[in-house]
């Protein structure tokens, strides 16, 4: 659906789009980088408005989120548009593509996630829900004035203005973030992006909601120990208790390098460890992902593959008394 866009200003015939760090400048009948928001007769106009791709409902371990709501589901959604061109997504022909979609109203949708039982709100996935932002913050003011206990959650690349950031932020209360490198070039050549506007939305949000960040480690480009150690080291400036959630890198979409290697995971999260207390293994068959006390090692949240079993009731150690950084 076509809607108006926010986040733009006007630049004589053309049109300076505003919402992401790309700040495109878009000719009349051209697209932005994402592929969605149209310079349409010198008005900006987004054209995935409420044209959902995808939809399912969700373990919350599947965002990945480890510390938030253990053991509850989510309603996951998902449109057409991205700002970053990954060789490697493996969510290219959602993403890159106008896929077929279903329109669906930000209240229908809300009311939607009343449905499901032990479904606690809505996850923006899939694509990167920046891209779909008058639609994702729609959406989420009508879900808080509907259902004021339900939550919403963006699983998002980070690649964000922070004036758009800091108008959507009042609504969220979890984010998944991807951290896909500390490495500038990386970031400019794999992604198309740049580094310092990612650590910008990370700093920002953190605080303000849940936050864990997610590297997916990718064969002889970002997966030394040394970069792990540097991700964990950045994170542990804002705090030791941020989780971090190493991800296994697959060939996909444009990228035939073979998968990463199990050791090299494993010798990633030890070196994080030195700086964070709680490191995470993804895309591993039978990795043990629970979570454990950072202080006596008392097993708090036992996981097996998208399945979680609380052994907590209150975000307190029951072994040590520690407190520990959970919401339940």
């Amino acid at each position: 659906m076509i809607h108006d866009a926010l986040f733009w200003s006007k630049e004589n015939e053309r049109i300076r789009c505003r919402l992401c760090p790309h700040n495109c400048l878009i000719a009349e009948g051209k697209a932005g980088l994402c592929s969605v928001r149209v310079n349409k007769n010198g008005t900006l106009k987004t054209e995935n408005y409420g044209m959902i791709t995808a939809m399912a409902v969700d373990p919350i371990e599947k965002k990945p989120l480890y510390h938030f709501k253990p053991g509850t589901r989510i309603l996951s959604v998902g449109s057409f548009g991205c700002n970053f061109f990954c060789g490697y997504c493996q969510n290219y022909h959602i993403s890159r593509f106008h896929s077929k979609s279903e329109f669906l109203p930000p209240e229908q949708l809300a009311a939607s996630s009343s449905a499901p039982s032990n479904n606690i709100g809505i996850a923006f996935t899939y694509n990167e829900p920046s891209i779909w932002y008058e639609y994702v913050y729609d959406t989420s003011v009508k879900l808080k004035e509907m259902y004021p206990r339900m939550k919403i959650v963006l699983v998002t690349n980070g690649y964000i203005e922070l004036e758009a950031l800091e108008k959507l932020l009042p609504y969220v209360d979890a984010m998944n973030i991807d951290l896909k490198s500390m490495k500038k070039d990386f970031y400019h050549k794999v992604c198309g992006g740049q580094l310092q506007n990612v650590l910008n939305t990370i700093e920002a949000s953190f605080g303000r909601c849940h936050v864990e960040v997610t590297t997916l480690l990718v064969s002889g480009l970002n997966d030394s120990e040394a970069e792990a150690e540097k991700i964990a080291l950045y994170l542990s400036s804002l705090d030791r208790n941020i989780p971090l959630h190493f991800s296994r890198y697959y060939p996909a979409y444009k990228m035939s390098l073979p998968a990463t290697d199990i050791e090299v995971m494993i010798r990633a999260k030890e070196a994080a460890k030195k700086h964070l207390n709680y490191v995470y293994l993804g895309n591993i068959p039978n990795a043990d992902c629970s979570s454990y006390c950072h202080q006596c090692g008392k097993l708090l949240v036992q996981r097996m593959g998208f399945s979680a079993k609380s052994f907590i009731e209150e975000p307190v150690c029951p072994q040590c008394n520690s407190k520990i950084p959970f919401i339940l």
